[in-house]
Formats: C-alpha cells, sequence, structure tokens
C-alpha cells in the first residue's frame, strides 16, 4: 500500500471520511444528530461529532485493518437481523441466491459466493465512496471464493459487477448499491437481479420513488423519503428503527429465509405500513 492511496466512506451521520496510508485525514460534519445503530458499533458513536466518528473509523482500522493490507475479510455472527450483508449471506445458505455483487475497501466491486466473505466485507463496512485497490485485501478475497471487477483500480461499478457474475455462471445474483439511477441500469439489463439499496440517508424524494419502484429490498437507513415511498407500497418491513422494506415476491423471501435462519426471538404480525420505532436516527431527511 502507497502513501498515495485513497479511500472515501460516507460513515455514521453521512459524514464523509478520507483515508489515506492507514490515516484518517479528513472528517466532514454529520448530517444527522443521532443513530441508534451507531450507538451499537464495536466503538460507539453516541454523539454525532467528527472527533466520535474519527474515533469510529480509526479504531476499525485498529481492529480489522479497513483501508489496509491486513485488513480482514471473513465474518461469523451477524451484527445487526436484517442488514443488507446479514439478509444476503442468509439468502445465499439458504439457496435463495448463488452470488452477491458488494464493494469492499481495497478492492471495489467484487462478486462474493462465501456468505463468510459477504459478511467479513459488509457487515464492517460504511458507505464506501472510492477505494485504491490492496493488493493484498485483493488476494485474501479471491482467497475465500471472490472475484474482483477490477484488481488494477478498484473501480466500483456494480452494473459491471453483475455482468461479471453473469460470465462467471451464476444465474440468482444479487447486488447492492446506493444510486437509484444504477438501480434502474441494473433493472433494465439484469431484470432477474435482486437489487438491494443501502445507504439512501438524503436521498431525494424523486430518487427514493425511483429506488422503491426498482429495488427489491430497500433499507431505510435515517431516510424520511424512503419511509414515505417504500414503506407504503412495502410487501413487508422488517426491523423498525432502522428498517428494510421488501418491494417485491422476492425481496420478501430472502427476509423470510432470513427469518427461518435465525434462532433469536422474533414477533410478526400483520399491519398498515410503515411501521415507526421508538428509536429512528434523528432527524430523518
Amino acid at each position: 500500500m502507497s502513501d498515495g492511496d485513497e479511500h472515501i466512506i460516507e460513515a455514521a451521520g453521512r459524514c464523509r471520511v478520507v483515508v489515506r496510508g492507514g490515516r484518517v485525514v479528513e472528517v466532514g460534519m454529520p448530517e444527522i444528530d443521532d443513530c441508534p445503530l451507531a450507538r451499537r458499533f464495536a466503538c460507539p458513536v453516541r454523539e454525532m461529532t467528527p472527533d466520535a466518528i474519527r474515533e469510529n473509523i480509526e479504531a476499525r482500522i485498529r481492529s480489522f485493518g479497513m483501508c489496509m493490507p491486513e485488513r480482514e475479510v471473513l465474518g461469523g455472527s451477524d451484527f445487526v437481523i436484517f442488514g443488507a450483508s446479514e439478509l444476503l449471506s442468509g439468502a445465499i445458505r439458504q439457496g435463495l441466491l448463488d452470488a452477491a455483487v458488494i464493494v469492499s475497501d481495497g478492492a471495489g466491486t467484487l462478486v462474493a459466493t462465501n456468505p463468510a466473505l459477504i459478511q467479513g466485507i459488509g457487515g464492517r463496512m460504511s458507505g464506501l465512496l472510492k477505494t485504491s485497490p490492496i493488493p493484498e485485501v485483493i488476494a485474501r478475497i479471491e482467497e475465500n471464493g471472490g472475484r474482483v471487477l477490477d484488481p488494477e483500480t478498484a473501480a466500483i461499478d456494480q452494473v459491471a459487477g453483475v455482468a461479471l457474475a453473469e460470465t462467471l455462471g451464476h444465474r440468482r445474483i444479487a447486488v447492492t448499491t446506493a444510486d437509484a439511477a444504477e438501480a434502474a441500469a441494473i433493472r433494465d439489463r439484469f431484470p432477474d437481479a435482486l437489487i438491494v439499496g443501502v445507504h439512501l440517508t438524503g436521498i431525494s424524494q424523486e430518487n427514493a420513488i425511483l429506488m422503491a419502484g426498482t429495488a427489491d429490498l430497500v433499507t431505510a437507513c435515517a431516510s424520511r423519503h424512503i419511509r414515505e415511498e417504500a414503506g407504503k407500497a412495502a410487501l413487508l418491513q422488517a426491523g423498525k428503527s432502522i428498517p428494510v422494506f421488501a418491494m417485491t415476491r422476492a425481496g420478501k423471501a430472502v427476509i423470510l429465509a432470513k427469518i427461518e435462519e435465525t434462532d433469536r426471538p422474533l414477533i410478526i404480525h400483520g399491519a398498515s405500513l410503515p411501521v415507526e420505532g421508538s428509536q429512528s436516527p434523528s432527524p430523518l431527511y
């Protein structure tokens, strides 16, 4: 890894963080004041301040090597039941999916078939906007069954990632995206892909409508528009504080598969959606 590498992350509170050479060199201002999920991090963010978020990112670098050559890529236990990585790794274990197109620091877009790889990467990663290739991380991903889209540049391109998954022979493919236009492009080119909308805090109402009408699963994050637009059209809501909405039968099946494999007690009942939690992120926007 060179000192010129750069990783740009959208961290807790939709806060822009820049990491270079294993050091946090820039932390922006968070755009929300409180998040119940961030309070549960291994290094909790109890107050949405640049200093608290810097401390969280530095703790990730120390604990599992985020944005570093020693980055751990395998994970085991769930952080939350209905997180995107938890849902996708569960769906692969349950035989609903062949592969997931996800994004990793140090590698960019990749195709993963190993549930532990999906959880190890996605369960520890905030919204990744840009990354630089780290050969050791790419090698570790490929040793564990992953295929990186572009090892030379660590490009993030989820449309090309689904195309790569198809060339590798996968047919039941899931893909994560934070961009509504990208989701629409994936749906147009790969109509059978299972699309998961992630990191949607701050999405516009127009793009929330597009994402809700395009994706199979949509994470609400701290988005008021996603709660309004996806919530009213969803077939199923998982969770209340930071809900995940199943927009299609395929998305619903993924959530139900996760419910089937978990031993954690749950309650299921009919309701008009969305159902609001008592500890949602604040403010929603």
